[in-house]
């Protein structure tokens, strides 16, 4: 099983957006939501979205005009856009402002559901298919992960964590960073669920390797050493 796959949901009509953020939630996906295409924009730029749901009829900047600032701003996400509107010219300025994909509302939620996974299986050409940091290699999209070409067998929970990690080798991350990259924002934030985690982590990755990848740094949070080629060197205190 991979990583789960997270969704930004950009809809204005509360309902419609808790609608479909439960439902993607019933299939197992991560779905944060924006009321507003300004806070899609900085919502995108922050969190690495597999995929974005837009709404068109969006108050202040519409969905076309979010659209098209989200690729002049580089994110290439694929993007869904989900309208009442069936003229076909909206179809096309939908389309010619960058998005991939289009539906028309009302819609079968298995519909948008199976939309949705296709296009996350499209990444960009530029998003890298492995997250390599020393001798550990990611896949996020296979959901697997290796250490010195040993295969290691982690919880879909466990990946995302390290996936948050693996995005940022070297820099200390809080606890509160680790659960906004990999928990969605209907989770109740506990960060004691962190240090759980980095233990089942460094049982798995770290100690059957003799490495101490994964560091404590006391007051602020954790971090994921760039290289260990030796293991040991690291000092942090058994969790």
């Amino acid at each position: 099983m991979g990583v789960a796959m997270r969704v930004l949901v950009i809809e204005d009509e509360p309902p419609l957006a808790e609608l479909i953020q439960s439902g993607l939630r019933a299939e197992g996906l991560l779905a944060d939501a924006a009321a507003r295409g300004e806070d899609a924009l900085w919502m995108a730029a922050a969190t690495p979205y597999d995929v974005i749901c837009l709404d068109v009829n969006l108050p202040g900047m519409d969905g076309f005009e979010t659209c098209r600032r989200l690729r002049d701003a580089d994110v290439q996400v694929p993007i869904l856009m989900l309208t009442a509107r069936d003229a076909v010219q909206d179809r096309i300025s939908g389309l010619e402002t960058g998005a991939d994909d289009y539906l028309v509302k009302p819609f079968d939620f298995g519909e948008l559901v199976a939309r949705l996974r296709a296009l996350a299986r499209r990444p960009p050409d530029r998003a890298p298919d492995r997250l390599v940091v020393g001798d550990l290699v990611l896949d996020p999209r296979a959901g697997t992960l290796t250490r010195a070409g040993t295969m290691i067998d982690l919880s879909v929970k466990e990946l995302q964590i390290l996936e948050v990690f693996m995005r940022n080798p070297g820099r200390v991350l809080t606890r509160l960073e680790i659960l906004e990259g990999a928990w969605d924002e209907g989770y109740e934030h506990r960060s004691n669920v962190i240090d759980v985690y980095i233990r089942y982590l460094r049982e798995k990755i770290d100690r059957p390797f003799d490495r101490s990848t994964l560091e404590t740094v006391r007051g602020a949070g954790y971090r994921l050493r760039r290289d260990d080629p030796e293991g040991g060197g690291a000092e942090h205190p058994p969790r």
